[in-house]
């Protein structure tokens, strides 16, 4: 007959229990990186923007985020919509797609 020897082969090398620490320490680093500087400079850019929509009055020049340059027609305070006029157009929009105000239409008249 014939004889096997069998060697004996060294198994994985144990891992510490609960895994590798390395991705819960990225994901640690990810959540405090949102938390210090992309939320409160989303709360910020918020706060512009609210103050911006709040002063719209009529008679002033804004631009859309759609690139629309027009001049306010009728800006009711506690309504989310104004009515716009660019050249023989009005339009109906919402207050949050003004993005900046240029001037007003009086000013450029005079």
């Amino acid at each position: 007959m014939t004889s096997l020897l069998l060697f004996a082969q060294e198994g994985p090398a144990p891992q510490p229990p609960g895994g590798s620490l390395l991705p819960l320490f990225v994901l640690g680093m990810v959540v405090m990186f949102l938390m210090v500087v992309v939320f409160p400079a989303q709360r910020r850019q918020k706060k512009e923007q609210d103050k911006l929509v709040s002063t719209l009055k009529r008679g002033a020049k804004v631009l859309t985020n759609a690139g629309i340059v027009a001049t306010v027609v009728s800006a009711t305070d506690g309504e989310d919509e104004i009515v716009i006029r660019s050249e023989d157009t009005k339009l109906r929009i919402k207050r949050n797609v003004v993005v900046q105000i240029l001037g007003s239409d009086e000013a450029a008249k005079s």
